[in-house]
């Protein structure tokens, strides 16, 4: 029988072990779990489970810990902040197969686990794509929107024609199926803390070191020969079935919910390349686009005090 892994720890159990801090870094109050069609989704909150929720999805191959700067600050204005680990990432289960659409059931899943009423969200790259089809599929649930470096351009990524897509199914399942029966038994190479953090470091290069170091007890686990990241070895960008990215920026004009649209401006290699010139003639009526410049794909963690007021000035 597997060792059971130990999910991350809430606030008070990491106060109590003494792990590690990041300057302006809290760690969620509650955890807790939704199932989703029967796979368990962990879930995390920060503030008072009394104060009007609001709701964070995060990036491809993150995890709910990587909110631990902007999350408090948005709680400690007297907000109920919600987020989750998707599947196969942080403390979530894994499953056999990955798509976007399964994604997208399970933040409905967690959106239903909150209330019936309309309520905000933020999502950052991944997350923030997600939230954009989310608020299009589901808009008298989603009440405002805030999308994180979430908008892929189609210069960056070339589209097909909708006939197309039919035929594209064959060859997205089947390079699936042939990747997952290739990776279905890989495991996470285990290192140090440190060779974690700077494994991380390499997709993201703009990051403090000591912050991809705070990351590691939380996102990862430790076993006798070392800790290994909790993100299934079987997922890969894209997931299962057809899929492209900047089929979310088109979804963007239809929305009728108040909008913001932050951009980091240094490009890197975990952004999408997407330009402001890109965004501009989506952006729908009354929608808000602030660009940022010296920041970089990572916005809520590189200015998560300037990121934290823009929400706060849309959704207070």
């Amino acid at each position: 029988m597997h060792e059971p892994i130990p999910p991350a720890p809430t606030r008070a159990e990491a106060e109590a072990a003494g792990l590690g801090t990041h300057p302006g870094a809290r760690r969620p109050d509650r955890r807790r779990t939704v199932s989703s069609g029967g796979l368990d989704i962990a879930v995390w909150e920060w503030g008072d489970p009394d104060d009007p929720p609001v709701l964070l999805a995060h990036g491809g191959f993150d995890f709910a810990g990587t909110f631990d700067t902007l999350a408090p600050r948005v709680a400690d204005a007297g907000f109920r902040v919600v987020s989750w680990d998707q599947r196969g990432c942080g403390d979530s289960a894994h499953a056999h197969l990955y798509s976007w659409d399964a994604d997208l059931r399970d933040a409905a899943a967690v959106l239903d686990s909150i209330g019936p009423r309309a309520l905000p969200v933020v999502g950052h790259s991944k997350g923030g794509a997600q939230m954009l089809q989310l608020a299009d599929a589901l808009p008298h649930r989603v009440s405002h929107l805030v999308n994180l470096d979430g908008l892929p351009s189609r210069r960056s990524w070339p589209d097909v024609p909708d006939h197309h897509r039919t035929r594209m199914l064959n060859g997205e399942l089947g390079a699936w199926l042939d990747h997952r029966r290739r990776a279905g038994t890989k495991v996470r190479r285990p290192g140090t803390v440190d060779e974690l953090a700077e494994r991380r470091g390499r997709m993201n290069p703009r990051m403090d070191p000591a912050w991809l170091r705070y990351l590691v007890p939380i996102g990862a686990y430790e076993r006798a020969d070392g800790w290994r990241w909790k993100i299934d070895a079987s997922m890969r960008m894209g997931g299962f079935g057809p899929w492209r990215p900047e089929w979310s920026m088109s979804r963007l004009p239809s929305l009728g919910m108040p909008v913001l649209c932050v951009l980091g401006l240094d490009l890197e290699v975990m952004g999408w390349g997407t330009l402001p010139e890109d965004v501009l003639p989506h952006l729908p009526p009354g929608a808000r686009f602030v660009p940022l410049e010296g920041v970089g794909h990572f916005v809520h963690i590189e200015q998560p005090q300037v990121v934290a007021d823009l929400v706060l000035e849309l959704i207070a």
